[in-house]
């Protein structure tokens, strides 16, 4: 095996093992692509149905009545995708839209827009079918899965927060992140009737929670039901203690800035050179981190 080949293998194998809201999410998201792959073969080869029964019990269907009777789906199909470059595509963006996102935002933070982005765009999604008289005949059949929705609220939500934020894209060079965003909302919007109308849809729900999450941050309203709990320390002077105050949300997430810009380094380093290249001191760092 290649150098680069095992620099690679090692930065993302370290990536896995942190313990970040961004690592685990990925790593269930794949983890369930590959046992439903497993079940997909033996329902196939038993010819148990057409549509895998993974599919049946766990994605969303648009159908109120099919909701109510397996109301968890609203939640369980943001984790499911259709095909492996379903999986590649949404994974890739949750990677780079999450790295972006944690910049400024907090793991918490960044739990809520996955959650709540993809629970918005199902809601989205099921509205439509039942509003709109063109899906009428579809909406006692249609079902979504992908994590489409919770991915875009994330990068939409980053998007809202740093709107300058600049984005090296291939063949384009530098270009700002709004204008991704923007690009993205928009294809959407235009492909509600190409196809996979209700999986665009669910798409703009998300993209919507992620700006609207955003700018209320933005006017210091946290929206998140994770909310991350501010530490008062305890200090001793001259034999007295003193509470010490908690940090704005400013301050704190220009504290995760700085410390996200420290570990995209080393992790930089560990690519390159592989793990055994790093100090004690950058071991003992991304160790603490990864408590976290």
């Amino acid at each position: 095996m290649r150098p680069f080949q095992v620099n690679i293998l090692d930065g993302i194998k370290y990536f896995f093992l942190q313990k970040s809201v961004l690592s685990r999410l990925m790593f269930v998201n794949i983890a369930i692509w590959l046992i439903c792959l497993f079940i997909s073969v033996f329902t196939w080869l038993f010819n148990v149905s057409d549509i895998s029964f993974v599919t049946k019990l766990f994605a969303v269907p648009s159908d109120i009545s099919a909701l109510a009777e397996k109301p968890w789906s609203i939640f369980t199909y943001m984790f499911l995708q259709e095909h492996f470059w379903h999986l590649f595509f949404n994974m890739l963006m949750l990677y780079y839209g999450g790295k972006i996102f944690l910049q400024y935002f907090s793991q918490k933070q960044l739990l809520t827009t996955y959650i709540v982005g993809g629970i918005v765009g199902a809601l989205f999604f099921i509205m439509a079918f039942n509003a709109f008289p063109v899906f009428e005949n579809m909406k006692g059949s249609a079902v979504a899965l992908g994590s489409s929705a919770s991915v875009l609220a994330i990068l939409i939500a980053a998007a809202t927060y740093q709107p300058e934020y600049p984005i090296n894209l291939f063949l384009l060079g530098q270009v700002k992140m709004k204008w991704v965003a923007i690009v993205f909302v928009i294809i959407d919007f235009l492909s509600i009737t190409t196809g996979n109308s209700g999986g665009h849809i669910a798409h703009l729900g998300g993209a919507l929670w992620g700006f609207l999450y955003a700018y209320m941050l933005r006017k210091n309203i946290d929206l998140s039901f994770f909310k991350r709990k501010p530490k008062i320390k305890v200090k001793s002077r001259n034999a007295d203690n003193y509470h010490q105050r908690p940090k704005s949300d400013e301050q704190y997430n220009a504290q995760r800035a700085e410390e996200q810009e420290e570990i995209d380094r080393i992790l930089e380093k560990i690519a390159k050179n592989g793990y055994s290249s790093l100090s004690e001191k950058e071991k003992e760092y991304l160790f603490r981190q990864s408590k976290k």
